[in-house]
This record gives C-alpha cells, sequence and structure tokens, in this order.
C-alpha cells in the first residue's frame, strides 16, 4: 500500500491559541508543534497563518490553521451539520461516559451516547464550531466479519438504488443483542 498512515488532518479554527487550551482541557491532547508563515508554502501566496498541531496519540495528529487575514469562518450549507465531524476513538464505553459527563460539567452541549451496534459515540462541538464525536467500540468479531462479507454487496446497491440495503438489518433491529455480550 502505497499509504503508510495518516501524517495529520487539517481543519480552520478562529483562533489558535484558544483551539489548543480547549482541546488540551477537555480531550487531553498535546499541542506538540506550531508553525507561523506569512505566506503559504507550496503556492507562495501571501496569506499569514498560524498552523499549530495536537497529539491525538498512536501516531495520529490533529492539525489547524488560524487564518487572520481571510473572511470568517463559515460551513458547507449545503451539508447536514451531523455529516462533516472528526471521530476519534476512545477505549472503552466507561471513558466515554466519563467524558460526556466532564464536557458537560465544562457547559458544552452533547449528544449521546448513541448505540451504532458495533460503536458507541457522543457528539460535541469545538469552539471553532467542527462537530466532534468520541467512539468506543462494542462490535464483536463475528459482528466485523459479517459487515465485511456484504461490504460489496451494499455498497453495489446502494449505487444502483440509493436507498438503504437490508444486507446488515440486525444492526438496527436488535437481532444481534446477544453478541454484544459474547
Amino acid at each position: 500500500m502505497l499509504v503508510q498512515r495518516l501524517h495529520h488532518v487539517a481543519y480552520r479554527c478562529v483562533d489558535a491559541k484558544q483551539t489548543v487550551e480547549w482541546y488540551k482541557k477537555h480531550l487531553d491532547m498535546d499541542f506538540v508543534l506550531a508553525i507561523a508563515e506569512n505566506q503559504v508554502p507550496s503556492t507562495k501566496a501571501p496569506d499569514p497563518h498560524m498552523h499549530i498541531f495536537l497529539d491525538m496519540g498512536g501516531g495520529n495528529i490533529l492539525a489547524f490553521f488560524e487564518l487572520p487575514g481571510s473572511p470568517p469562518m463559515d460551513r458547507d450549507h449545503n451539508t447536514p451539520n451531523w455529516v462533516q465531524h472528526l471521530a476519534m476513538k476512545v477505549d472503552s464505553v466507561d471513558t466515554l461516559l466519563k467524558t460526556k459527563a466532564r464536557l458537560e460539567a465544562s457547559g458544552i452541549e452533547v449528544v449521546g451516547p448513541t448505540d451504532h451496534t458495533i460503536f458507541k459515540s457522543i457528539y460535541f462541538f469545538d469552539p471553532s464550531g467542527h462537530r466532534l464525536e468520541l467512539a468506543a467500540d462494542t462490535g464483536t468479531p463475528k459482528m466485523a466479519k459479517m459487515l465485511d462479507e456484504v461490504k460489496w454487496d451494499m455498497l453495489n446497491e446502494w449505487s444502483q438504488t440509493k436507498r438503504a440495503p437490508e444486507h446488515a438489518r440486525w444492526m438496527h433491529d436488535g437481532s444481534m443483542a446477544s453478541e454484544t455480550t459474547a
């Protein structure tokens, strides 16, 4: 495979310092690098910016750009706000619930936990309006195998009909409830 791993994912932020402090306080991410430049390195366009990097663990880096000379941030109004988000894995449902309580105690509105059968998650927004998801895996090896076996059939059917295929209905009808304890 050509790609070895994700180097970093970058978003825009309203305020770099506020972003670093928020992610440290609420998600325990370490601030690992800051790069400030007056022009874009690739295009040489004049555009002063602060590029910050946060350690998500496991070699994963979350980065942001503060762009004071650009128009105010906005979102894609043709895409529902639940679609574009960054999902990050946590080690357990217990960690997920403790984090939810900590976020809510800080005045951050949290949706969930939502049960996706193979994982549970919570959703909330950062200070720049980015939707974040924390997810704890709950699926079994059998569930993963069942999903792997139907992925191409599901994709091909969706491609033709643009309607949700029924190949993994068990994820939504509760018929695999006993699997979550297996």
